[in-house]
């Protein structure tokens, strides 16, 4: 009698799409905030950038509208990954809306997650779906803004505010762990940039991030270069080194170059060319060139300093290291031909 209960409440989970999973809220909802991020945000940040130097007025003004609707971009990207209903859906643009405005990034994942899976129970449960379905997911989705929101906000605000000082004090071996830990985030299937957003992370942390970031996409890209040829160099080197996580599962040896590459890029970033970024662009790397752009947005006035230690830590030193390190580890047998193959 006990497991009856159980089996109906399992289910209406089956049938209303909602997966109570680590995936679905911290690989799939992240993921999808990653995009939405890109998509507003850090879109708008690049025009901006674009309209520094150019001074062409409507580069502005689109920069300005593509920031406003980050809120509205994160509400329905996180929603969407959640495989939301429609009314739910559309719904999710006003909580992502609060949740943004009252708890930043934090609050707009925590507040639409909850307001997501709260519509989708309730969803098409009533004749007046129209009235119930919206009111529900909105309401649910700002009482979590206004409650949740900004105290986890606050604790991760914190938590960035500490690795940029400890960054500061120790830029050794900060920028290593810095440099390796959001390198390897960006490989792996989280969100590297949603994770430097939420912590908010800018200066010489973000540079070090930005370091991690580029000894990945553009290490993998060449390093299997001879395996993948142009379509993997862009691929990867301009999208994600994210593809290359089922070959790493099979050999995780093939890992240790653009580890390596990381732990040597990150503490040249904070200690030699003292390289800064911005949230958005930290956890990006070479995707797009959105971490470039970052560092250039961050430091207007970097100078030649600037210049050098972006061709090298986040093009020359990348691609030259990764490829040494490979070699050695396909001499000692550790790298066997068709490990860095990408899947078609």
């Amino acid at each position: 009698m006990s497991d009856k209960p159980k089996g109906r409440f399992r289910t209406f989970l089956e049938r209303k799409k909602i997966s109570i999973t680590p995936r679905a809220y911290f690989l799939d909802a992240m993921s999808a905030m990653a995009l939405g991020l890109f998509s507003s945000l850090l879109i708008g940040t690049i025009f901006g950038t674009l309209y520094t130097w150019t001074n062409f007025a409507f580069l502005d003004t689109v920069a300005g509208y593509a920031k406003q609707a980050t809120g509205a971009a994160l509400g329905i990207a996180i929603a969407y990954s959640l495989h939301a209903p429609a009314f739910v859906l559309f719904s999710a643009a006003a909580v992502g809306i609060a949740g943004n405005a009252l708890g930043g990034p934090v609050g707009a994942y925590v507040a639409t997650v909850v307001a997501t899976e709260l519509g989708k129970a309730v969803s098409k449960e009533t004749k007046v779906d129209l009235l119930v379905t919206p009111s529900v997911t909105i309401i649910a989705g700002t009482l979590v803004a206004m409650f949740v929101g900004p105290g986890v906000s606050a604790v991760m605000t914190a938590f960035g505010k500490f690795i940029m000082y400890a960054t500061e004090l120790q830029p050794l071996w900060m920028g290593m762990l810095v440099s390796a830990t959001v390198g390897i985030v960006l490989t792996l299937p989280i969100s590297s940039a949603a994770l430097c957003v939420m912590l908010d992370l800018s200066g010489l942390a973000a540079g070090a991030a930005t370091a991690g970031c580029c000894a990945q996409m553009i290490g993998f890209a060449f390093m299997s270069f001879r395996e993948n040829r142009w379509g993997g160099l862009v691929a990867q080197g301009l999208g994600t080194s994210m593809l290359q996580m089922p070959n790493i599962l099979r050999n995780p040896r093939i890992w240790i170059p653009t580890i390596v590459t990381s732990l040597i890029t990150g503490p040249l970033s904070t200690l030699v060319f003292k390289l800064e970024n911005i949230p958005v662009g930290a956890g990006m790397g070479t995707c797009g060139l959105v971490g470039p752009l970052g560092i250039l947005t961050a430091m207007p006035d970097g100078g030649t300093r600037m210049w050098v230690g972006i061709a090298l830590l986040c093009f020359i030193l990348p691609a030259t290291l990764t490829m040494g390190f490979s070699w050695i580890l396909e001499r000692i047998g550790w790298i066997r031909p068709g490990d860095l193959k990408i899947d078609s």
